[in-house]
């Protein structure tokens, strides 16, 4: 331990020695953690350079204190104070730099999927490769985070002598405690296995079209437990994440998002097809949804009273499908109805049958 006995030639008492090497740490740690946070604002502010970006967005706030508390924690040495109170002034740093650096291991993961979004973006048209790396970027980011953070905890409570034992416990996967927290914990452990196997067999993938339960959705996120599907009204469905292991679902965008469509006419017998596929092709060939893959009309069945006319169609995704199906519904209808107006749908009545 090193003292600094004098300063201006008179004797400094242990208590102001102490205060001034606590207020010295302070202040630079203060003043390098001002120019770091300076430093990542300018290259964000100045660069065209996105990994800098990122790394200026996410990493200033959890580095900007990393060495504050360095500096601090080596101030220490020069402290004069009781043993005990060195030691727990230590192991208080010490909690707070484990802590720090957990942070700063998280916030990195963060620049790590910056970048990756940067370079696979998922806003593009086809998508699939994009939406199945990111799925299992995804789940590896967060499982990675999740051990961080027990890793994290595990050292802080090794730090302490009466909960040292669970410490290594956790450190380690072993012993009593262990085996008690994993048969308590068995429903986690099963969903966490079925993340790994969707991550990397990926049955879904984020932002993949789904029927499940009844509802029509969106994969907006894949947790380490659990799944949100994105309803088309807004709603949220939550479902774990063994669902789509052990349960039957559609798949709407599994291999490609094209999809076919269909609309389905109800008309008279008396219906003329040829003019009906003239005029789908003319709309088709004026709107943007369609995706110039699939046109045909077929007469799919011949119930008691009409004809059943099926339109099949295309697009390039489930959204712009959507819109095409409504689309040629309304623009039919209203063809059928100007043009051939006795083609539509009515009841017939025989009156010399019942003469």
């Amino acid at each position: 331990m090193r003292r600094i006995d004098h300063i201006f030639g008179y004797p400094l008492p242990d208590f102001l020695q102490n205060v001034i090497v606590a207020l010295i740490a302070i202040i630079a740690g203060l003043v390098i953690k001002f120019l770091v946070r300076r430093a990542f604002w300018l290259g964000y502010k100045i660069s065209d350079y996105y990994l800098l970006k990122s790394i200026g967005t996410r990493l200033h706030r959890s580095f900007g204190f990393f060495v504050p508390l360095v500096l601090l924690n080596a101030a220490l040495r020069f402290m004069i104070l009781d043993r005990e109170i060195l030691a727990e002034l230590h192991r208080f740093l010490g909690i707070c730099l484990t802590v720090n650096v957990a942070f700063i291991l998280i916030n990195f993961l963060n620049v790590l999927e910056d970048v990756f979004y940067r370079r696979y973006d998922q806003s593009k048209e086809n998508n699939l490769r994009e939406r199945k790396l990111r799925t299992q970027l995804d789940f590896i980011k967060k499982f990675i985070a999740s051990v961080i953070i027990v890793v994290t905890a595990a050292l802080i409570l090794v730090s302490f002598e009466s909960m040292r034992q669970i410490g290594k416990s956790m450190l380690t996967g072993v012993g009593i405690g262990g085996i008690i927290i994993g048969f308590a914990a068995q429903k986690s452990l099963g969903n966490l296995l079925a993340g790994f196997q969707i991550a990397f067999t990926q049955p879904i993938r984020i932002d993949d079209v789904l029927i499940v339960e009844g509802e029509w959705g969106r994969v907006e996120e894949i947790t380490l437990t659990y799944v949100v599907i994105g309803i088309w009204d807004q709603r949220r469905l939550i479902l774990p994440i063994t669902y789509f292991i052990e349960k039957p679902f559609q798949n709407w965008t599994r291999v490609s998002s094209e999809l076919l469509g269909t609309v389905y006419l109800n008309l008279d017998y008396t219906v003329p097809i040829e003019p009906i596929r003239e005029e789908l092709t003319r709309l088709l060939n004026t709107t943007d949804y369609w995706d110039k893959r699939v046109n045909v009309v077929h007469v799919t069945d011949n119930k008691e009273h009409v004809l059943e006319v099926r339109l099949l169609v295309s697009a390039a995704n489930s959204g712009n499908l959507w819109e095409l199906r409504c689309f040629v519904r309304e623009a039919m209808i209203r063809f059928i109805r100007d043009n051939y107006p006795d083609s539509l749908p009515k009841m017939r009545l025989d009156l010399n049958r019942n003469s």
